[in-house]
C-alpha cells in the first residue's frame, strides 16, 4: 500500500508583523463589516513634516538615488532634499501659489520630480503627477488634455523639455509657467529648474505655510487609470497618506533599528498610489534609501532592473506578478543575481493582480536554494481613491488573498448578485473627485462607504481571521448562453498560471456564447525558446510554430481536465502579436489589462473565436 507523504518544507523567515485580530459583524441584510482590533499608530501631520523630521535626525543619509548619465548612482540626502524643497516652496509662495494653483508633473520618477513634489507640498500646492504614456505614447493626447483641463495647473514641470515638447504644444500654456531641467522646449517659454533651486529660502514664509497644513489639506491629485472612461482625479489628503503609514506601523511587532538604512528599488510610476504614496511615504517614514529603477518588466528593459538588483539588495521587494515572472526566469539562470536579491530580503509583496501558485512556488524554490528558508509573500489591496485598505500581515502559503483591513479601516461586503461587493470607510479614503461632485456622490453609499466595484469573499466563512480572497470585478463577470456564470478575474489568473510561461496575460470572452474563449498575449521570449527559434525571429512566427501550439493545447487541456465544468473550460484561444494599446484604454502604465476595453476594441478577433469552421489563426482545444 502506497502512502502519500507530504513534503516538509523549510520554515518561513520571520515576518515582524502582528497576527490577525478582527471584529466581524454579520448584519440582517446580508452585509458583513470587518475591522481590525489594533488601534491606529501615531499620526504625523503631513508628508513634508515627516521629511523635516528625518532631515533633522540624519541629514547626511541617502534619501533617493538614480543613475546619472555616466551610469553611476547619484544621491540626494535627506538634508539636501529638505533644503531644496524649502527653496522650491519659497519660489512657489513668491508666485502667489497655494491650494488653488496646482503643479502638474509630466515626468517619470526622478530626484527633481521628488523635490518638486515636496517643495509644492510645503507651499500647500496640490501636485498632479501625470502618467508618462499620456505624453509620450499617445497619438492624440486626449487623456493628457482631459487631465490638464481638470487640473487647471499654474505650473507644469517637464524635466526633459524637448522630450515633452509635442505634449506641451498640445496644451494651452497661456498664463502657465513651464519648468524644465534641461533641453528647454523650443518655442515654449520655460524657466530652468536650477533657477528654483537658486531661490534663497524665506524661512518665515515656508514655516507659515507649513503651519497651515492640516490633515485635510489636499497634497495631490492622483488620476485613475481611465479604464472605464477618462481618468478621474482622486483628491489625496495628508490624512489619507499619513493614516496609511500609521496603519502599517500599528501592525509592526518591533521598532525599526535606527542605525539600519533599509534599501529599496522602485520602477512603478509615482502617478499611482502604490509607488507614489505607499512606497514613497513608507520609505520616508523608515528613513530609508529608495533607488529609482529605469527598468520595466518588458523585454529589453528588464535587463536594467537586473543590473540594478546586482547593486541594491532590498529589504522589501514589491512589484506586479509579471515582474516576478521575469525575475524568476533571470534568477534561475544566474546564481549571483539570486544571491544579491535575497541577501537582505525580509519579504516580497505583489499587487495589481493575483500571483499564480506556479510563480509562488518558483520564487520560494529560489529563496530556499539561497537562504534555506521560505520568504513571506504579502499583498496590499486598495485603489487610487482609498490607498491600501487591506493587507496580508501574517505568514501564509496561500496566494490570491487580499488580507484583512488595516487598523483604522472598516470593510463592508454587500450582496450583489452572486457576489459580495467591497466597500470601505476610513481615514485613507478620498473625500472625493476633483471638480466632479456628481461622481463623488455616486461612489459613496448611504453610510459613507466608498464602493470599489470589486468582489471579495472569506477564504473560510467560519474562520474569517484566515483572510479575504479577491473575487473579481463585479461588472466583469458574465453568463454563458447556458446561464452559467463565469468569474472572469479568477479564471484569468488560473489560465495564465496553467499556461506558464507561454502567456503574459489574457482576456476572457463568452458573454451569451456557448463556450469560453480567450484572447491572449504570448510571452514572446518563451515562445521562441520552445520553438527553437533565435531571438531575432518574429513574434508572429514563434506563436504559430507547431511546438508552441501543441504545448499550449496540452496545458489548456490539463487546465480543462482539472477545472469545474463549463464555467472554467477553455474551448478556443487566439494569440495576439499586437501589444495592448494605451490610447485604446487596454492597459495602464503599470501593465494592468482592462478586460472590457480589450474585448470592445478587438471585437473582430472576438467574433472570429466563435466562427465556424474554426479560423486558421484560432487554436481549438
Amino acid at each position: 500500500m502506497n502512502i502519500a507523504t507530504k513534503v516538509t518544507l523549510p520554515p518561513f523567515k520571520p515576518l515582524k508583523q502582528k497576527p490577525p485580530k478582527i471584529t466581524v459583524d454579520r448584519r440582517a441584510d446580508g452585509s458583513i463589516t470587518i475591522a481590525s482590533d489594533y488601534p491606529l499608530g501615531e499620526m504625523k501631520q503631513s508628508t513634508v513634516h515627516l521629511l523635516e523630521e528625518k532631515a533633522a535626525l540624519h541629514p547626511d543619509r541617502k534619501f533617493i538615488g538614480e543613475r546619472g548619465t555616466d551610469g553611476n548612482w547619484q544621491y540626494v540626502t535627506y538634508g539636501e532634499a529638505n533644503e531644496a524643497a524649502n527653496r522650491i516652496a519659497t519660489a512657489f509662495l513668491a508666485r502667489g501659489m497655494g491650494e488653488q494653483t496646482p503643479l502638474m508633473i509630466l515626468s517619470g520618477n526622478s530626484i527633481p520630480h521628488a523635490l518638486m513634489t515636496l517643495g509644492a507640498m510645503k507651499a500647500r500646492v496640490p501636485v498632479a503627477p501625470v502618467s508618462v504614456p499620456y505624453s509620450l505614447m499617445s497619438t492624440d493626447f486626449s487623456k493628457l488634455k482631459h487631465v490638464f483641463e481638470l487640473t487647471r495647473p499654474r505650473v507644469i514641470f517637464a524635466q526633459q523639455g524637448v522630450l515633452y515638447e509635442r505634449a506641451l504644444r498640445a496644451l494651452d500654456l497661456s498664463s502657465i509657467d513651464v519648468i524644465a531641467c534641461d533641453n528647454l522646449p523650443e518655442g515654449v517659454t520655460a524657466t530652468h529648474y536650477d533657477a528654483l533651486l537658486a531661490t534663497p529660502v524665506d524661512k518665515a514664509a515656508v514655516k507659515a505655510s507649513m503651519d497651515k497644513i492640516s490633515h485635510n489639506t489636499v497634497a495631490k491629485y492622483l488620476f485613475t487609470s481611465g479604464s472605464t472612461g477618462m481618468p478621474k482625479g482622486a483628491l489625496q489628503t495628508h490624512l489619507m497618506m499619513m493614516s496609511l503609514v500609521a496603519g502599517q506601523e500599528a501592525l509592526r511587532t518591533e521598532e525599526n533599528d535606527p542605525d539600519e538604512v533599509p534599501e529599496s528599488l522602485e520602477w512603478m510610476p509615482w502617478n499611482h498610489i502604490s509607488a507614489g504614496n505607499i512606497g514613497f511615504n513608507n520609505n520616508l517614514a523608515a528613513g530609508g534609501t529608495v533607488h529609482l529603477d529605469a527598468g520595466k518588466p518588458v523585454p529589453g528593459l528588464f535587463e536594467t532592473t537586473i543590473r540594478n538588483l546586482r547593486d541594491v539588495s532590498p529589504r522589501v521587494f514589491g512589484s506586479a506578478p509579471i515582474a516576478f515572472a521575469m525575475l524568476a526566469d533571470a534568477m534561475e539562470r544566474d546564481e549571483s543575481l539570486r544571491k544579491s536579491f535575497f541577501r537582505k530580503l525580509e519579504y516580497m509583496a505583489y499587487g495589481g493582480a493575483t500571483l499564480s501558485s506556479d510563480l509562488y512556488d518558483r520564487m520560494q524554490a529560489l529563496a530556499i536554494a539561497e537562504t534555506g528558508t521560505r520568504i513571506p509573500f504579502i499583498t496590499m489591496y486598495g485603489a487610487t481613491e482609498t490607498q491600501g485598505i487591506t493587507v496580508v500581515h501574517w505568514l501564509t502559503e496561500r496566494v490570491g488573498l487580499i488580507g484583512l483591513p488595516l487598523p483604522g479601516i472598516t470593510l463592508k461586503l454587500v450582496p450583489n448578485g452572486t457576489k459580495l461587493e467591497v466597500r470601505v470607510k476610513g481615514p485613507t479614503v478620498t473625500p472625493g473627485y476633483l471638480n466632479d461632485p456628481k461622481k463623488t456622490k455616486e461612489v459613496f453609499d448611504e453610510e459613507g462607504f466608498y464602493s470599489l466595484g470589486d468582489a471579495a469573499r472569506f477564504l473560510d466563512p467560519d474562520h474569517p481571521e484566515e483572510g479575504i480572497v479577491f473575487d473579481g470585478r463585479v461588472t466583469e463577470d458574465f453568463k454563458l448562453s447556458s446561464g452559467t456564470w463565469v468569474s472572469t478575474g479568477t479564471l484569468r489568473a488560473d489560465v495564465v498560471a496553467a499556461c506558464s510561461p507561454l502567456l503574459q496575460d489574457a482576456v476572457i470572452a463568452g458573454l451569451d456564447k456557448p463556450y469560453i474563449a480567450l484572447l491572449a498575449w504570448p510571452n514572446a521570449a518563451a515562445a521562441k525558446a520552445i520553438a527553437g527559434l533565435p531571438d531575432t525571429a518574429s513574434t508572429e512566427e514563434a506563436i504559430r510554430h507547431p511546438a508552441v501550439v501543441a504545448l499550449l493545447k496540452e496545458k489548456l487541456a490539463e487546465h480543462n481536465k482539472n477545472g469545474g465544468g463549463s464555467s472554467t473550460r477553455i474551448t478556443r484561444i487566439h494569440l495576439m502579436s499586437e501589444p495592448p494599446s494605451i490610447d485604446g484604454h487596454e492597459i495602464t502604465d503599470k501593465g494592468y489589462v482592462n478586460q472590457r476595453a480589450t474585448l470592445d476594441r478587438r471585437a473582430g478577433l472576438v467574433a472570429a473565436l466563435y466562427c465556424e469552421p474554426c479560423p486558421a489563426d484560432v487554436i481549438e482545444i
